[in-house]
């Protein structure tokens, strides 16, 4: 009996300026214009310090997804590495939480994108209108991804530098910014807990990692994408809580539901409210695009191995896309739109993300030479960073994500038990 042949691969169309910006599309999403209240009011100016750990934590899982993708370039980001070092439950364990979780995401950033841009009762149709256009992109191939994903994040970074300049403006030097004010007034837990809430604002750091099988030299490019992303994202995010507080203050952040479009008219630039409203649009259906695209490609490799239906594997011959992968998201993201509002009950895709990450930092840990690039120490700081940002999440949302946990698992072991019964009866 012949060997079945092996499964087409994707092609490698993407250099570094396509991943750096891939990117940066994932990380500057609705997260930077909505995280800030609840972090202040966590924090306080703690926020800062906040941020600082955020992103600590995000440069941890960061280099080590990297450094993963570098030794196993292939879609799925830590899907198979995790399979391959850590066993098959646990790789499943991180694909599943990503692909859920993120299914749940595309669907909050959908509406949330139609809420800056659709007049009222036109929000579901015009995220589902949303939704099925950029699948369309992603159908047409990478390349067409990372084209509109320039001019997207083109927009978000003109619309934060528009806040970073009225607060330069309009803002007041604060003493409560520096080393020795009142960065610790709400304490270590509300530092924490702000942390766990700016994390989500960096999510997508890796992103690039789920499509390493479209990456151009995959050992080199991708741990210079991460490192060159993150370290863009890093400034821009400083220098908008910066403007932030030296306008509004903590207690106007934390009181504020658009805090960015409340800084501008407070600094007396009231007319480039619509111009940062715009921006907050443009993050919204960047991170949409990015999702689309990472979920596919980690929907296709699971589907390889069987945790998905196999179907799902399939790619397209000419544009050489995952096709019935990311059609599928596109609809079943369409009809999770339809059924109701997620921006309020996602909490679990928080907790996947970060148990996806905790996964990263275990696999990578087991790296050797000559695939190991950075120390264990870094895999060692993320695992205790991820763990700890777990334990601040609301409660709620970990028992909704220890619920869709234990939904896969009892989906995989029904699975796996029907396959050992129809082998035994060959």
């Amino acid at each position: 009996m012949s060997a079945s042949p092996p499964p087409p691969e994707l092609a490698r169309r993407l250099g570094l300026s396509d991943a750096v910006l891939l990117g940066l599309g994932s990380m500057l999403g609705a997260g930077v214009f909505a995280a800030f209240a609840p972090a202040a009011r966590a924090a306080g100016s703690g926020l800062l310090l906040g941020l600082a750990i955020a992103a600590a934590v995000a440069l941890c899982n960061a280099m080590s997804s990297a450094q993963l993708a570098a030794q196993y370039p292939t879609s799925g980001g830590t899907y198979v590495p995790a399979r391959e070092r850590l066993g098959e439950w646990t790789g499943f364990l991180a694909g599943w939480g990503f692909v859920v979780g993120k299914t749940a995401s595309c669907a909050a950033m959908a509406l949330t994108f139609a809420t800056y841009v659709a007049p009222e009762g036109w929000v579901r149709p015009t995220a589902v209108a949303a939704v099925l256009a950029l699948t369309a992109v992603d159908l047409a191939g990478i390349t067409r991804t990372a084209r509109l994903t320039r001019w997207l994040v083109a927009g978000v970074l003109a619309s934060l530098l528009v806040v970073v300049l009225a607060g330069l403006a309009g803002g007041t030097a604060r003493s409560d910014l520096v080393p020795g004010g009142a960065l610790l007034e709400a304490g270590w837990y509300g530092v924490l807990q702000s942390a766990g809430l700016l994390f989500f604002a960096f999510a997508g750091y890796a992103r690039v990692t789920t499509l390493a099988e479209e990456v151009r030299d995959p050992p080199r490019t991708i741990p210079r994408a991460v490192a060159t992303a993150l370290g863009i994202v890093l400034v821009v995010y400083l220098l908008v809580a910066l403007s932030l507080l030296s306008v509004l203050g903590p207690d106007g952040i934390a009181r504020s539901t658009e805090p960015l479009t409340a800084a501008v008219d407070a600094a007396g630039w009231d007319a480039t409210v619509p111009v940062v409203r715009l921006g907050a649009a443009a993050a919204a259906l960047g991170a949409l695009l990015a999702l689309v695209a990472g979920v596919g490609r980690t929907t296709l490799a699971m589907a390889r191995t069987g945790d998905l239906p196999r179907w799902l594997a399939t790619v397209h011959p000419a544009r050489q896309v995952p096709h019935a992968a990311v059609a599928t998201l596109g609809l079943v993201v369409s009809v999770v739109v339809l059924l109701g509002d997620l921006r309020e009950v996602i909490g679990f895709s928080s907790f996947g993300v970060l148990v996806y990450y905790l996964v990263a930092n275990l696999a990578a840990f087991t790296q050797t030479p000559p695939h190991r690039r950075t120390p264990r120490a870094l895999q060692a700081v993320g695992v205790l960073g991820c763990t700890a940002l777990v334990l601040t999440l609301p409660w709620q949302s970990v028992l909704g994500g220890a619920a869709v946990y234990a939904v896969g698992v009892v989906l995989r072991w029904l699975r796996l038990r029907s396959s050992r019964r129809t082998a035994r009866g060959r």
